[in-house]
């Protein structure tokens, strides 16, 4: 290996008919530190250039057979050649000869008879064009790469985070489920045994078969409730593209047309939230009206959903019969929630008491990936 002062500046490769032209012209680059190969004629030129390109071509003009102005084009028009910067040197003066020059794809025209200082500084400025051109192909094919394995890891969260909204759904589709066969299930049992009892005291005891029969209506009005809750849930994705503040909009108007209490709502949205955050928020709130349907017996009912910075709050609060967090924190509802709320790396705090009815607040971040 060459030592760092034997290292050559540069390849060059000389195209000159005359040979005392090569002679001076290779002598005085060789002296400079450049590593020098000299040719006469076109052929030998691009012969040696695509077997071994150099960093630089200085390309005489007048030649027997091909001249400057047909080697640089064929150099021009090979893909092995074609980054090859080539410097015209030559005894023609008119300004079409320069134009010409450029044309076939040179870089630059020094005309003789030349300075030798003139000649140094033209080639150091293209080969320093050459070098800055070789890092920046080699750093837009750096980039070009990382930004394919940016595209693969992107797709690939894409297609983790479908894979989690197909499992939340399954999950939702059980959850829904286990609700039916606890809830309507039970409705619809007793509502079995009352139809029995009034058809066996219907000729009988028909004061008592119309009391059974006052509760067979109750419990089919209830278990008619569930069966429309549970098509709203089953229905609640085709509201995702719905903007937010109208999908909880429609929730709120649900809850008022069940119970006959109108949700107060407070929404103050500095910009549109990412799908998954807008899902999961419409899913606690779905859940959490829910909850209060069902079991607190309230009668005033507060959502709130602001955004802060790089995340988005949302409360709900009621003012019913609230209960012992200690006691009761295993309910389906509650559970989906927090594991909604968990997939998205969210903060999920419920305060509830006995009489002091129950509050959810739930912090979501507004990370750019699950756009």
């Amino acid at each position: 290996m060459d030592s760092p002062s034997t290292v050559p500046k540069g390849n060059i490769l000389i195209v000159d008919d005359t040979p005392d032209n090569l002679r001076l012209l290779s002598s005085t680059l060789t002296e400079r530190g450049y590593k020098v190969r000299s040719v006469i004629n076109g052929a030998m030129a691009l012969m040696g250039a695509s077997a071994a390109p150099p960093d630089l071509i200085m390309l005489d003009i007048k030649m027997p057979d091909m001249d400057g102005y047909e080697v640089c084009t064929r150099l021009k028009a090979d893909e092995r050649t074609r980054e090859i910067p080539v410097i015209f040197i030559s005894a023609l003066d008119e300004v079409l000869d320069k134009v010409k020059a450029f044309t076939s794809g040179g870089v630059d025209y020094i005309q003789k008879p030349y300075q030798v200082e003139e000649v140094l500084a033209r080639i150091e400025n293209q080969l320093t064009i050459r070098r800055l051109q070789v890092q920046l192909q080699a750093q837009n094919r750096q980039l070009q790469q990382t930004q394919a394995e940016l595209l693969q890891a992107l797709e690939q969260e894409r297609s983790l985070l479908r894979r989690i909204e197909e499992m939340a759904a399954i999950e939702e589709r059980n959850r829904i489920a286990r609700e039916i066969h606890d809830s309507l299930g039970h409705a619809l049992t007793a509502l079995n045994v009352q139809l029995q009892a009034v058809a066996s005291l219907l000729t009988t005891d028909p004061a008592q078969a119309q009391s059974f029969l006052t509760q067979a209506q109750r419990l089919g009005k209830t278990a008619m409730q569930e069966v429309r809750q549970s098509v709203r849930t089953l229905r609640a994705d085709e509201r995702a593209e719905q903007p937010l503040e109208d999908a909880i909009a429609d929730l709120a108007e649900e809850f008022r047309q069940v119970t006959g209490i109108t949700p107060t709502t407070c929404i103050q949205l500095t910009e549109r939230l990412p799908s998954l955050v807008s899902k999961t928020l419409y899913r606690v709130v779905q859940e959490g009206l829910t909850n209060i349907y069902k079991y607190a017996k309230a009668t005033q009912v507060q959502i709130q959903l602001v955004t802060t910075g790089d995340r988005v709050c949302l409360t709900i609060e009621d003012n019913g019969k609230g209960f012992n967090c200690e006691q009761k924190m295993t309910g389906f509802g509650l559970q989906g929630m927090r594991e909604r709320v968990a997939a998205l790396d969210g903060d999920f705090h419920l305060t509830a008491k006995p009489g002091a009815g129950c509050q959810i607040e739930v912090e979501l971040p507004l990370s750019e990936v699950l756009q």
